[in-house]
């Protein structure tokens, strides 16, 4: 297995094949994403422990995704036993997605413990228990300055778990190895991530837009309210949909044939 390094261009394409995908199994995407979003939801709502198994719970269940989407290249209709793709691979894997998993929970409780030095842990509460938001609390400085704090944080610990789930689960790496092959690779290829990521944002910015411009047309605000939402998961589903191939991209078995001008670098090494 060999680091796949591609041009910055390579993020559209990324974004391209997530939304062609999606496409091919409308239904089963979406579905398998709503399911994705009850298991954590039921998950966080386990006593005491229920936050941190949910981030446990999130590096295995994004897998789930990954292998859907696999499936629905092929042809397939992914069906929601493949949402536990990561614990039905064998002992060994099932354990490495758990330690991932362990990690992942202690990172993001860090950089939320972090947050907590800031605002007294205002910001943290609200993100892992819930609550009600005012403006009074958005307004505070110090809840400010967490927020950021903690998003300038989950960059790194994003980048470190981008692609170690799919690591561990499709080429059996090691929980550490694959946190820092994810990182490389994120690394390596920022140019393409960043397109991919801001393609995104920008899309997903361009769907409010329409769902606005519908309900002035309509001239009900009501409009806006009721379809922002479900939009709004459509368009995430799609966005998990187009993870498999950052990583698809970024991870080749041998040099790519095609005549890209892309760089590798062997991992196994």
């Amino acid at each position: 297995m060999k680091l796949n390094i591609v041009p910055a261009r390579t993020g559209a394409t990324w974004v391209k094949l997530g939304i062609r995908t999606f496409f091919k199994q409308p239904l089963a995407m979406s579905g398998l994403f709503f399911m994705f979003m009850a298991l954590l939801s039921v998950a966080s709502l386990l006593p005491f422990v229920g936050s941190a198994l949910a981030l446990a719970l999130l590096p295995a269940a994004t897998l789930g995704l990954m292998a859907a989407t696999k499936e629905a290249t092929r042809g397939k209709f992914p069906t929601p036993s493949i949402l536990i793709s990561a614990f039905r691979a064998g002992q060994q894997r099932k354990q490495a997605m758990m330690v991932l998993g362990a990690l992942y929970a202690v990172g993001f409780l860090g950089l939320m413990g972090v947050s907590a030095l800031i605002d007294g842990g205002q910001f943290a509460k609200l993100y892992l228990v819930g609550g009600k938001i005012t403006e009074e609390m958005v307004l505070q400085g110090d809840f400010q300055s967490a927020m950021w704090a903690a998003l300038i944080l989950y960059l790194p610990l994003s980048l470190l778990f981008w692609h170690a789930p799919a690591l561990v689960h499709w080429h059996g790496v090691s929980p550490m190895k694959s946190l820092f092959f994810s990182f490389m690779a994120c690394y390596k290829n920022f140019g393409a991530l960043t397109v991919f990521g801001m393609l995104w944002i920008g899309l997903f910015m361009a769907m409010g837009l329409v769902v606005t411009l519908i309900a002035t047309l309509l001239d009900n605000p009501g409009v806006a309210g009721l379809a922002m939402f479900p939009a709004a998961m459509l368009m995430v589903s799609m966005f998990f949909t187009s993870l498999y191939f950052t990583f698809e991209g970024s991870f080749v078995a041998d040099p790519d044939p095609s005549g890209e001008p892309t760089h590798t670098i062997d991992i196994n090494a």
